[in-house]
């Protein structure tokens, strides 16, 4: 049992706590201010105070964040980076940087310089900045617990190699990145060696490279983002455990652009998503066991492109409709799996009207397999050469992979 001494040593040592939880500061910088420097606000506050900065532009090079404060402007805040310097470096764990419009940041080859820049650190948030003009936008180098909230990101590239990305993470854990917007940066979101990350209801689009394009991160979830007009629209490279749900995929256009490119990833889930009009809504390439389920393929030139290097992966209740070819393949065997579907190609019936066509559908067409080989055949597309391939094919399936057919697919569209 505690003894009395023992519980009011307890409240002695909350009395203290407390006390010293009141005491934090707000200090303000501006020209009405005392102080007049944000470097010299951040000289003088104390870990837990807040700095509060007054309307207009400063040019102070590189602010470095060192201690446990917030940051906050008041008005419309500008900080440039006069094209030579990194506007804001976080050192520090607990701060939070709210408000800000930062522009201007120097560009390197050598050293990834950003509007924000997150050093190996933890428990830091980025949150309502609009970040213009700069190399990279919001960067997260090793760090943890980084909250990226609300900021509009924007960037004039015009050539891949001379801009980086709009957010940044590298080796870093318990990333939650939601509602922000990204556009002309090299890839809107970037993330390699990123672990346990929520991307939320952000808007990646006119990016030159990919709208998210992430590398050896393992169990992350993606969820209700728009990727619009990128290069491509998201790259998902020598992963596992992904959760991709809820996400748009739109106008992804380009000879060799993705709405979704997988490579070299297993033990995922892509749900109720929305592939409309992209080159190919999904290539995949050494994909295993991944689900696909409940997703709207439209529009596309290709809703998927399979390569005979995936297996075990499941295409459950999706629908095709109005996509040039459905589904494309470079092999004869598939150890994939097609069911409950709908597609608008299919021309079976159902006499029994369970709403289940009695015939398989074959969802690869002869001469999407001759495309695949030849590209160049693409301009016979529409002829009725053509025509007369895939007809032959239905009524003596023989070219075509054997077992890559839906066996029972639906009459209706599926709910997505």
């Amino acid at each position: 049992m505690r003894t009395p001494n023992f519980k009011i040593f307890s409240a002695i040592i909350c009395l203290f706590m407390v006390a010293g939880m009141s005491h934090a500061a707000t200090i303000h910088v501006g020209n009405a201010s005392a102080i007049k420097e944000i470097k010299k606000g951040i000289s003088v506050a104390k870990n837990g105070d807040t700095v509060i900065v007054q309307a207009g532009l400063y040019k102070e090079g590189n602010i470095i964040v060192d201690k446990q404060i917030t940051l906050m402007a008041s008005g419309q805040v500008i900080l440039d980076g006069e094209k030579k310097f990194e506007p804001i470096s976080v050192k520090s764990p607990f701060v939070t940087i709210k408000g800000f419009t930062i522009r201007g940041s120097g560009h390197s080859s050598m050293n990834d310089i950003a509007g924000v820049k997150i050093y190996n650190t933890k428990h830091v948030k980025i949150i309502d900045n609009i970040l213009e003009d700069n190399f990279f936008g919001i960067y997260s180098q090793n760090s943890k617990h980084v909250e990226i909230y609300g900021n509009k990101i924007q960037a004039y590239g015009k050539a891949e190699q001379l801009i980086g990305n709009g957010i940044h993470g590298w080796k870093s854990d318990s990333l939650h990145i939601e509602n922000n917007t990204i556009v002309g940066h090299r890839d809107g979101i970037y993330l390699e060696f990123v672990t346990h990350t929520k991307v939320l209801q952000n808007l990646s689009e006119r990016n030159l490279r990919y709208g998210l394009h992430f590398m050896f991160s393992h169990d992350n979830s993606y969820i209700a983002n728009t990727f619009r007009a990128n290069g491509a629209g998201v790259a998902v490279m020598y992963t596992k455990h992904v959760h991709m749900e809820g996400n748009i995929f739109e106008e992804n256009w380009g000879d060799a652009a993705y709405g979704l490119l997988l490579k070299d990833i297993s033990d995922s889930q892509i749900i109720n998503n929305q592939f409309d009009r992209n080159t190919a809504a999904i290539f995949m390439e050494g994909t295993n066991r991944v689900n696909i389920e409940n997703n709207l393929f439209k529009g596309n030139g290709w809703g998927v492109k399979i390569q005979a290097s995936c297996m075990d992966n499941t295409f459950n209740n999706n629908n095709f409709l109005q996509n040039t070819f459905d589904v494309a393949t470079n092999g004869t065997m598939t150890l994939n799996y097609f069911a409950n579907n709908y597609w608008d190609k299919y021309e079976g019936y159902d006499l029994n009207k369970d709403g289940v066509g009695d015939i398989p559908f074959r969802p690869v067409s002869l001469f999407s397999m001759m495309v695949e080989r030849y590209p160049s055949a693409m301009l016979l597309f529409r002829s009725f050469m053509v025509t007369l391939f895939d007809r032959t094919e239905k009524l003596l399936p023989s070219l075509t992979p054997e077992g890559l057919k839906d066996d029972s697919p639906r009459m209706k569209s599926v709910k997505v």
